[in-house]
């Protein structure tokens, strides 16, 4: 008899109950290799986890829990700084590989392919951010993170014109609008190590983004949906914080973004 390929679900599910972040990152790569090379099924039998895995550090404490870290002025800032961003692209990992593994078989292969590229890219940003950390005498796990962000993945488990709308529409798009502000911290205290990573960062989540803005746009047509409305009534329903500017425009036009979608949220 012929082998039969892995499953893609299975694959997807067993790199999201990875707790060891740099052996996550290696799953990713791999799987998204092994996905690219045709070498597991479309197949979405394997249900992805209410909670993937998480390292026994950092402690996760809650949002209004953490401690402040500053500005990033002094070394020590800077270090909480980095460690924060480092443990955002940590769990994009995970956020990026549930939109894959949860939606998949409803959506296709061409969102299958977007999602994998982000969890591939998260993958890396994350690897920058620890090794850069290394670099400056800490690591990954050194300080405590929030545990709010798998918050979004959990509230929009159920819809991915949802999960579009808050994950990469919201919270990746508030990454165009701080970072830029951060690269400039750390240019000014002489750090153009960890600027150049997080511009990096910036130049990849426009294109995340605008995958969530164009696979949403792909929804509303099918429901019959005007996007600003459906994306605002969404983001009311299922997003827990607010959305204000100021907004980095040039950054979200470029992301698909347009001024009539900011302006029915905003």
């Amino acid at each position: 008899m012929p082998e039969t390929s892995p499953s893609l679900s299975a694959a997807i599910r067993a790199v999201m109950l990875t707790p060891d972040p740099q052996a996550k990152v290696m799953g990713t790569r791999a799987l998204v290799r092994a996905f690219r090379a045709g070498h597991l099924a479309f197949t979405f039998e394997t249900a992805m986890p209410d909670m993937p895995a998480r390292p026994e550090q950092p402690v996760l404490l809650p949002p209004n829990a953490m401690p402040k870290r500053g500005r990033g002025g002094s070394e020590r800032g800077r270090l909480a700084l980095i460690h924060a961003l480092c443990h955002i692209e940590f769990v994009a990992i995970d956020l990026a590989l549930d939109a894959a593994g949860r939606f998949g078989a409803e959506r296709g292969q061409g969102f299958v392919a977007d999602w994998l590229s982000v969890a591939a890219d998260e993958a890396m940003h994350y690897a920058l951010l620890a090794r850069r950390l290394r670099t400056l005498g800490s690591h990954y796990g050194a300080l405590p993170a929030h545990d709010g962000l798998w918050d979004a993945a959990r509230e929009t488990a159920h819809d991915v014109a949802a999960r579009l709308a808050v994950v990469p529409m919201v919270l990746e798009a508030r990454g165009l609008d701080v970072t830029p502000q951060t690269i400039e911290r750390f240019l000014a205290v002489g750090d153009a190590t960890t600027a150049r990573i997080l511009q990096r960062i910036v130049d990849d989540e426009v294109r995340h983004v605008r995958f969530g803005t164009s696979h949403f746009a792909k929804i509303c047509e099918e429901r019959g949906k005007q996007a600003p409305q459906f994306w605002k009534e969404l983001v009311t329903q299922h997003f827990r914080g607010s959305v204000k500017p100021p907004f980095n425009d040039s950054a979200r036009r470029s992301a698909g973004l347009s001024c009539e979608m900011m302006a029915a949220l905003a």
